[in-house]
């Protein structure tokens, strides 16, 4: 029984492996034979508020620049060079952060520090930053996603999570 029971408590452990309330997620497309991917947690609301004065995310320490999902960094890979809205990103590895600010226009910031956890943010990594188009939806988006769609052979960059949907176009050559 007692050997039952450790089977049960390794497997228990072994599903529940990571965040559990923040799984593993993945956008990617591919343009011009090129491909671009972004790796990511998902976090879901489940009750909170995550923007504005009284949410979570402006009363982190990093507010009001945000990791773009939970737990590790949102990781960027491209194969191809990219223009963001003016913002040349070579091929490679990057992370992604977004500065919020409910005031002005979201930023979305290119960062060349990688492979590390979601709140070592290092400004002075920043490749640049890019304003991003913010709308809200119909109706509370209760798990963060990112998109990446192909848009008649260009790029867009897509996040929605609870009252936003913020988007970025981008080529790919």
């Amino acid at each position: 029984m007692t050997k039952s029971i450790l089977i049960l408590a390794a497997g228990a452990a072994l599903a529940f492996a990571g965040n559990p309330q923040s799984p593993a997620a993945q956008a990617s497309v591919t343009i011009g034979g090129k491909s671009i991917t972004i790796k990511y947690s998902a976090p879901s609301l489940r009750g909170r508020t995550m923007f504005g004065a009284d949410g979570r995310i402006s009363k982190d320490p990093n507010w009001p620049v945000w990791r773009a999902g939970a737990d590790d960094a949102t990781a960027l890979h491209t194969d191809a060079d990219l223009d963001i809205k003016g913002l040349k990103v070579p091929k490679g590895d990057y992370t992604i952060y977004v500065l919020v600010n409910p005031t002005m226009p979201w930023q979305l910031i290119i960062n060349k520090q990688t492979k590390q956890w979601g709140l070592d943010y290092d400004a002075k990594q920043d490749l640049g930053r890019v304003p991003m188009t913010v709308t809200k939806p119909s109706a509370p988006i209760e798990t963060f996603k990112i998109t990446l769609s192909d848009v008649g052979g260009k790029g867009k960059l897509q996040m929605e999570w609870e009252n936003v949907i913020a988007s970025v176009p981008f080529t790919a050559k």
